[in-house]
């Protein structure tokens, strides 16, 4: 068995996400004290109490979804569940990154506070939005951009066979999206995000990370981490600050990410963190291999994924045999 983590990003937050998980592990709520003290936000306050509209701004979001990460993680490190492979959807790359060693747990909740703020921040003005096509090839959605006359759109998130999400201006992502269900799309539906994410119109905000990563420290992978500019791993030939200042304008290749995961002999997947978006991602797989999914994002999940590590293999896992027609 071969373990690889997966940490989602913006758009799988919901108000009360790790709540359960805070309540009945002191592992957890040291990590949001942690977060807490370093970036003087109280994310448990926010995420347990608060508004969904102050949750879904940005600079909230990421952060949120960082420490609810962080927090599952070192439940999973502390009874001795660890990845040979991590890899993460956009903002989830910070995750694994943190996970792998490669930057320090202080300075990486620190940076992802910053970039949650300069991605919110310098957005240029205007109404901005995000949207996944279910049902299209990457050629096709290419087109269906291609074709709108109403403004900026591209497509920004490829992730997975069969969903691929745009970014662009609110006028041309809906006339986008009316043209894909014209084209045969099965599905287009809004994301939680609030701007034109991994698209050339953040350019002020890679500008700005940019020179917040130049007063971090990248250290030794301890474990391998997929980056999503490529879908490669980090080598230690790769400029690591750089590759994270072009993150945020450059298409996520997530569905790359996975297959190469997948050649590494990842044949278990445990995303860690809110929602089970990334799980889906997997299932639609194009491999004969048997592959097992595992979730953590409540204490019912978490408590599974324990029982079945600290038991024998995987029991409790959803098992994925392409062969057999499961999907």
């Amino acid at each position: 068995m071969k373990i690889g983590f997966l940490f989602p990003g913006q758009g799988s937050q919901s108000i009360g996400m790790g709540k359960d998980l805070y309540e009945n592990y002191e592992e957890i709520r040291k990590v949001y004290q942690k977060v807490k003290e370093l970036t003087r936000i109280d994310v448990a306050e926010m995420t347990f109490n608060g508004k969904e509209e102050t949750l879904n701004q940005t600079k909230n979001t990421q952060l949120a979804i960082l420490t609810m990460s962080l927090a599952i993680l070192a439940v999973l490190k502390q009874y001795g569940i660890q990845a040979e492979v991590s890899a993460g959807l956009s903002l989830g790359e910070y995750s694994a990154l943190i996970n792998s060693q490669a930057i320090s747990f202080e300075e990486g909740v620190k940076l992802v506070q910053k970039r949650g703020e300069y991605m919110q921040e310098l957005v240029p003005e205007g109404e901005w939005l995000m949207a996944a096509i279910m049902g299209m090839t990457e050629e096709q959605v290419q087109e269906v951009c291609q074709k709108v006359t109403n403004g900026f759109v591209v497509p920004a998130n490829f992730n997975t066979i069969g969903q691929i999400a745009i970014s662009g201006e609110k006028e041309a992502v809906e006339q986008a999206e009316v043209i894909a269900k014209e084209l045969g799309a099965k599905k287009v539906r809004v994301l939680k995000t609030a701007g034109p994410f991994h698209t050339e119109k953040l350019t002020k905000a890679s500008e700005a990370l940019r020179k917040e990563l130049e007063h971090i420290t990248i250290h030794n992978f301890e474990t391998a981490v997929i980056k999503n500019l490529d879908g490669t791993a980090y080598s230690k030939e790769d400029d690591v600050k750089d590759i994270l200042a072009k993150h945020i304008i450059c298409p996520v290749r997530f569905s790359k990410s996975l297959e190469t995961m997948l050649n590494r002999g990842i044949d278990t997947f445990i995303e860690i963190g809110p929602g089970r978006t990334l799980s889906s991602f997997v299932k639609r797989l194009d491999t004969d291999k048997e592959i097992t999914i595992l979730n953590v994002n409540n204490m019912e999940t978490l408590e599974k994924v324990l029982d079945d590590f600290l038991t024998s293999s995987p029991k409790s896992s959803k098992i994925i045999l392409k062969e057999s027609g499961e999907s």
